[in-house]
């Protein structure tokens, strides 16, 4: 164990890690990890993996980084901050998917929650064919989490979008088989008035429900509540406990609910708008 894997010292605010793409409208990747990072209590950094032109309408255009710039960004910041908790968003490719997983197996001890971002909310792909098996193989086996939503399950199966409860249970129970520590399943793509969300572990399974709120603002939900998850288990000292994690999850699932449901608050955009990150402490 080195420094950076230390206890935290006690009322000492926590460090969190994200590493992501660039988001410059400001609702998802590196830009919205930071906002959830700040809203819940927790100081935030981000490693860039790539460079997009988006807004809330969509993507125009994307430049990825070199994947032995995303590892310097990581390694310098492990070099001298003490890193609490990681989140990983968008890879790109499987050089990056690769880089990312040299520079973390060495700090086991450290929680990562994986969000496999593979398709932007206007429908632009954000991860290629190739990325998806070093995601699998390599990342994957690091998180102490994984945050797929239903297409992205899907797509990392190989398999049909699940459509009810009981292909939700089966799918996620198959990522476990894959490798994965934990997995939280989003259901938001489920049809009907109900969003759940199936957390599932080795040993346990509960369902987190939700009521599906009517807005078009949902730009960056899958972000900000990876990072959400991230800073919560960072704030809990490593969180390797399940009900810790449980917990970490419903903490995180409530504060995004109140940012998608104060999210008219905001005036962003004539697309998919993102969630008011801060909607429990601006006034």
């Amino acid at each position: 164990m080195n420094d950076n894997e230390a206890e935290r010292p006690v009322n000492r605010v926590a460090n969190v890690l994200s590493i992501a793409g660039s988001d410059p409208s400001g609702g998802a990747g590196v830009q919205a990890d930071l906002k959830a990072f700040s809203a819940l209590g927790v100081y935030g950094m981000a490693a860039m993996t790539a460079l997009t032109a988006q807004n809330t309408l969509g993507v125009a255009a994307v430049e990825v980084l070199d994947p032995a710039f995303v590892a310097r960004q990581i390694e310098t910041v492990f070099a001298d901050v003490r890193v609490d908790a990681v989140k990983i968003g968008m890879i790109a490719n499987a050089g990056i998917a690769q880089a990312i997983a040299a520079v973390l197996a060495p700090h086991p001890g450290i929680p990562i929650v994986l969000d496999p971002v593979m398709v932007a909310k206007g429908g632009a792909s954000l991860l290629d064919e190739a990325a998806v098996g070093a995601l699998v193989g390599q990342l994957l086996p690091l998180a102490r989490l994984i945050t797929p939503n239903l297409p992205e399950a899907a797509a990392l199966l190989g398999e049909d979008e699940a459509t009810d409860r009981a292909g939700m249970e089966r799918q996620a129970k198959a990522l476990l088989a894959l490798g994965a520590k934990a997995v939280l399943l989003k259901g938001g793509h489920l049809p009907g008035d109900q969003s759940p969300d199936l957390l599932l572990t080795a040993h346990s399974g509960v369902w987190l429900e939700g009521e599906r709120i009517a807005t078009a603002n949902t730009h960056g939900t899958g972000c900000s509540l990876s990072s959400a998850i991230a800073a919560e288990l960072a704030k809990a000292g490593g969180a390797n406990r399940e009900d810790a994690l449980a917990g970490a999850v419903a903490r995180a699932k409530t504060w995004l609910t109140g940012a998608v449901r104060a999210a008219g608050q905001l005036s962003v955009g004539s697309g998919h708008g993102p969630v008011h990150h801060f909607h429990n402490l601006w006034v």
